[in-house]
């Protein structure tokens, strides 16, 4: 029978759903539904103001109200007001909802583990699921400031390095560009942004600051780099946005950047972002391409 993309898509929502164990009663085996378990898988990753976690969830307010009674009713969570805000309601896990959380994980872990070492290609498959994640995922990214020596960050970071050395046609070793100190990526001189999924980084950029001359301060834009799994769902452009917004906050008027020709879709992103060529202004030995952009 001849199968259309949209029923090579809804089979695979079938046989998701059927994996994940949706429409059972149990789910895993421990006695309540999925919503419910989701509810406490949220709150024992520290996702605990109860519309934080509606919004990661999805739920409107009256499932919500009863998943959390019913978790109560088990004696799994409290709710509290929070600390610093009384109209806040915020969930915790009890000894019991810890112990049934960490249950949960594994056995979720242990599935998935089997899926793996069925499959032939593990890599093959990750790599498919990371694709279909980012395209699931990309209206609830969050972009957050790190320290660009944290792990998440140098994850990013050694991948991005990677890439370069790869389709450059010098090669890439960091310890030959004019790699930023970490301080001046972060405040008050400039920021460092992960785009994250789901808890997973999918992408980075940097703001280096510029401060020799305290009345009229510019930023630098480095280590732009998004995860090959969402590339084209216009990820760069938003990280370009938050880091403008970032500059515009610490009082930058001008920003500038540097790349490389084998990289034409960076090219490509900056032009269309509205990004001016200019002669170059650093000595990196690795960029042949030089812009800047006006606030």
């Amino acid at each position: 029978m001849f199968q259309t993309e949209i029923d090579r898509l809804r089979r695979f929502h079938r046989l998701v759903t059927r994996e994940a164990g949706a429409l059972d009663q149990s789910f895993l085996g421990r006695g309540r539904p999925l919503g419910a378990a989701r509810v406490l898988n949220a709150i024992g990753r520290e996702i605990c103001e109860v519309g934080e976690i509606r919004a990661y969830l999805g739920l409107d307010s009256g499932l919500m109200s009863r998943l959390l009674r019913g978790l109560e009713d088990e004696g799994l969570i409290e709710t509290v007001a929070a600390p610093d805000d009384a109209r806040r309601r915020v969930c915790r896990l009890t000894a019991a909802g810890r112990a049934e959380f960490e249950a949960y994980e594994q056995i979720s872990n242990s599935r998935a583990q089997a899926l793996l070492d069925r499959h032939p290609d593990r890599a093959a498959l990750l790599a498919a699921m990371d694709l279909i994640s980012a395209a699931l995922g990309q209206n609830s990214l969050v972009f957050v400031a790190v320290d660009p020596r944290s792990e998440p960050a140098r994850a990013c970071l050694d991948r991005y390095f990677a890439e370069l050395a790869r389709r450059l046609r010098t090669g890439f070793e960091v310890h030959l560009s004019r790699d930023p100190e970490a301080q001046d990526m972060l405040a008050p001189k400039g920021v460092f942004l992960l785009a994250l999924s789901d808890g997973v980084p999918l992408g980075c950029a940097g703001l280096k600051g510029h401060h020799d001359d305290p009345s009229a301060p510019w930023g630098e834009v480095k280590r732009v780099w998004v995860d090959p799994a969402a590339r084209g769902l216009g990820l760069a452009s938003r990280l370009m946005d938050e880091l403008t917004r970032h500059a515009r906050g610490l009082g930058m008027g001008l920003l500038r950047l540097d790349t490389n020709t084998a990289l034409p879709e960076a090219l490509a992103l900056y032009r269309r972002l509205g990004w001016s060529e200019i002669d170059r202004f650093n000595d990196d030995p690795y960029p042949d391409a030089f812009f800047e952009k006006h606030l």
